[in-house]
């Protein structure tokens, strides 16, 4: 048998792929990394995290501009929107990025095989017209957008959330089918620019899997914004016809049970029911993998996978499916493969919804946390916060969970304008075991919105100050 080819060959370059083989690499090992699309970053840096957050951000200062609130601030304009300028913005906050890691790539040594990949064997893969073998391979292939069956997507009329980025008009009434992170997210960008918006949810309530407080006043605030939302409600079909689309929704009860059945009219509808793992392709058979009922390929606690030499992270494993968390794996796996001890805590994996505000939150849930036992929670408003005040968010507030016996943080969820930074020292916190006294006893600096998790911490313990 021939030598090696790769000490580490990645399938993928997304958050998780590209890390892993970049750490790789900074290990001495002989690194390889398989991507098919033309730039590096995968669905976070080409369609994903990276380009949704352009949007947002340039959505949200022309939203402050146009509503009125920077003239109430004394800062009167005039507002005309350039949506071809803020696409170009968008695009090339992308190019920048996803060349950055070409360039890391170059840095670091890790060679890039152009193409899809396919296994021939437990330990070689076949990429285009050429066939490597590595020592160890990390399948970093990440995830796509979960169909609706029985609806087309067109990328003009339905899209998915690749298509919502790209949209060359702002629609009148757009639909969204889903109300999890990206959903509102990306609904919230066309809302701002000045489409009607309707969000359809099978579930009860948006954002699922996040705190139940959470969710509920995050649909308050959304409704507030504009958001019409139908919640336990089923989309059974969608009709297009020339530009428009009609949708057909009913209740999502028992057959036979709530409500008729319903039309609405929209001009662009947005699927986005969820993401699933991208392992089509990969002819895993051939390197004795198979995958769970979701789809996913099962690893133990270091990232290996049921076949000796072949590891995976990301999106492809259980877990949330979070660019953090890939990248934190991507360190990992390597580590673990260079013969060191790399951990990740998946106790610890912070989810941020880049809304206006921001909604965050580590650890257990309220209720998840009282399904394991006696509970304290502490709450404070963003209306009370100094800094919350002077810059005109009132919205949201910040929930800190803590154990009844031994006080220590479980978990901590937040609306508030700079949630998603506010998030990570709760996430620090509790990484180190921190209690809600350590939060409360620590100083923060003043007037910031991160003084809302001190006087929350200082709520579980019965001495909240500003409140």
């Amino acid at each position: 048998m021939a030598d090696y080819d790769f000490d580490v060959l990645v399938i993928g370059s997304g958050p998780g792929g590209y890390v892993a083989a970049i750490r790789a690499a900074q290990l001495g090992l002989k690194t390889g990394c398989v991507e098919s699309r033309e730039t590096l970053g995968g669905t976070c840096l080409n369609v994903g995290c990276i380009p949704s957050k352009a949007m947002l951000h340039a959505s949200e200062l022309y939203d402050a501009a146009a509503n009125g609130a920077l003239a109430k601030l004394g800062i009167k304009t005039t507002v005309e929107l350039d949506l071809d300028t803020m696409h170009g913005q968008r695009k090339d906050a992308v190019k920048q990025l996803t060349g950055g890691i070409e360039f890391l790539f170059k840095k670091n040594k890790v060679e890039w095989l152009k193409g899809q990949a396919a296994f021939t064997g437990t330990d070689t893969v076949k990429v285009g017209d050429r066939e490597v073998r590595a020592k160890n391979i990390v399948i970093a292939t990440g995830s796509s957008v979960t169909p609706l069956p029985g609806v087309t997507i067109d990328q003009k009329v339905v899209v998915d959330s690749t298509g919502a980025l790209e949209l060359p008009r702002v629609p009148e009434d757009m639909v969204v089918i889903g109300g999890g992170v990206i959903g509102l997210e990306l609904g919230s960008v066309w809302r701002r620019l000045g489409a009607k918006v309707t969000c359809v949810e099978f579930l009860d309530q948006i954002l699922p899997g996040f705190d139940g407080e959470v969710r509920k006043e995050a649909n308050k605030i959304f409704k507030k914004q504009g958001v019409v939302f139908k919640l336990s409600t089923k989309v059974t079909g969608v009709a297009v016809k020339g530009d428009k689309a009609t949708l057909t929704v009913e209740p999502a009860g028992a057959k036979g049970q709530g409500g008729a059945a319903e039309t609405i009219e929209a001009d662009c509808v947005l699927v986005s029911i969820g993401r699933r793992p991208n392992t089509d392709g990969l002819a895993l058979d051939k390197a004795g993998l198979g995958t769970n009922q979701r789809g996913q390929v099962e690893i133990d606690h270091d990232f290996r996978t049921a076949v000796p030499g072949i590891w995976a992270i990301g999106d492809v494993v259980p877990g949330p499916m979070l660019a953090h968390k890939a990248e934190d794996e991507g360190i990992a796996v390597a580590e673990n493969i260079a013969g060191l001890t790399g951990i990740v805590n998946h106790d610890v994996i912070p989810s941020v919804v880049y809304t206006w505000p921001e909604i965050a939150g580590v650890g257990l849930t309220e209720e998840a946390a009282k399904e394991r036992g006696e509970v304290k929670v502490g709450k404070f408003p963003m209306a009370a916060n100094s800094r919350a005040k002077t810059n005109h968010e009132p919205d949201g507030f910040v929930k800190v969970i803590a154990d009844a016996k031994t006080d220590r943080v479980l978990g901590v969820w937040c609306i508030a304008s700079v949630a998603g930074t506010m998030i990570a020292q709760a996430a620090q916190a509790m990484e180190f075991g921190a209690t809600s006294e350590d939060i409360a006893y620590t100083c923060h600096a003043h007037p910031t919105h991160s003084e809302a998790i001190k006087e929350a911490a200082m709520a579980v313990q019965g001495n909240p100050i500003h409140i």
